[in-house]
C-alpha cells in the first residue's frame, strides 16, 4: 500500500479537479467566458503527454545501452500512452476552439504543430507493427522513438511561439499567467497538471504490465 500512495493521490487529485473545476469561480473573458474551464483538462493533459513520453525516451535510451525486453516495453507502452494523451488533448483543444475562435480547427501553429506531432508518433507506431524480428523492431523503434521526441518537442512549445498564434503565449498574446493574477484557477490548475501526469504514469504501468504478462505467455508457449 505504500509504494501505491502516488495511485491514491491520483484519484483525489483528479476528483478535486473534476469538482472544483466546474464550480470555482473563473474571470469573466471577453470570447472565453465559461470555456476557460477547459484549461484545467487541456492544457495539463499536456504536460501529461509530454512527461510520459520523457518517460518513454529515458526506456529508450536505457533500451540502446542495455537491451532487454523491459526497457522495450516500458519504452512502447509509454509513448502509447503519451500518443493517447497527445490525441485526447488534440479533441479537447477541438472543442474549446469551436466555442472560442468559431470553428472545430483553425490554421494555427500551435494546433497544426501538435497534429503533425501526433502523426510522427503515429509512424512510430506503424514503423513498430511492420518488424518481425523482436530485437530488430526494439532498436529501431527506441532510435526513432528518440528521433520522434526530438522533432515533436520543438512543435508543441517552441516553433508556436516564434510566429502569430491564437493561443496564450504565443504570438504576442499574453499567458493565462497575466489573466488570472488575482483568481482562484491557480487552486485548480497546478492540482490538475500533477493528478494528469500522474494518470499518464498510472496508465503506462498497467499497460507495461499488460504487455509483460503476455510475452511470459508467449514464451511459455512456445518453450
Amino acid at each position: 500500500m505504500k509504494k501505491n500512495w502516488w495511485k491514491a493521490l491520483t484519484v483525489i487529485l483528479l476528483l478535486y479537479v473534476a469538482v472544483a473545476g466546474l464550480l470555482v469561480p473563473v474571470p469573466r473573458l471577453a470570447i472565453l467566458n465559461e470555456s476557460i474551464r477547459n484549461l484545467y483538462f487541456h492544457v495539463p493533459m499536456w504536460f501529461g503527454m509530454t512527461a510520459i513520453l520523457i518517460a518513454s525516451v529515458y526506456y529508450s535510451v536505457r533500451y540502446l545501452r542495455t537491451p532487454t525486453a523491459e526497457f522495450d516495453i516500458k519504452a512502447h507502452e509509454a509513448a502509447r500512452t503519451g500518443i493517447l494523451m497527445g490525441c485526447v488533448g488534440l479533441v479537447t483543444g477541438s472543442i474549446w476552439a469551436r466555442y472560442t475562435w468559431g470553428a472545430w480547427w483553425t490554421n494555427d501553429p500551435k494546433l497544426n504543430g501538435a497534429a503533425v506531432a501526433m502523426l510522427i508518433y503515429g509512424a512510430y507506431l506503424v514503423l513498430r507493427s511492420s518488424f518481425t524480428d523482436e530485437q530488430q523492431r526494439a532498436r529501431v523503434s527506441s532510435i526513432y522513438n528518440i528521433f520522434a521526441f526530438a522533432v515533436a518537442m520543438p512543435l508543441f512549445y517552441v516553433l508556436p511561439r516564434l510566429t502569430d498564434s491564437l493561443h496564450p503565449g504565443a504570438g504576442g498574446n499574453p499567458a493565462f499567467a497575466r489573466y488570472d493574477l488575482d483568481s482562484d484557477m491557480r487552486l485548480v490548475f497546478y492540482p490538475a497538471v500533477i493528478g494528469w501526469t500522474l494518470l499518464a504514469f498510472w496508465v503506462a504501468q498497467l499497460a507495461t504490465r499488460i504487455s509483460v504478462l503476455k510475452l511470459k505467455v508467449y514464451e511459455k508457449q512456445i518453450a
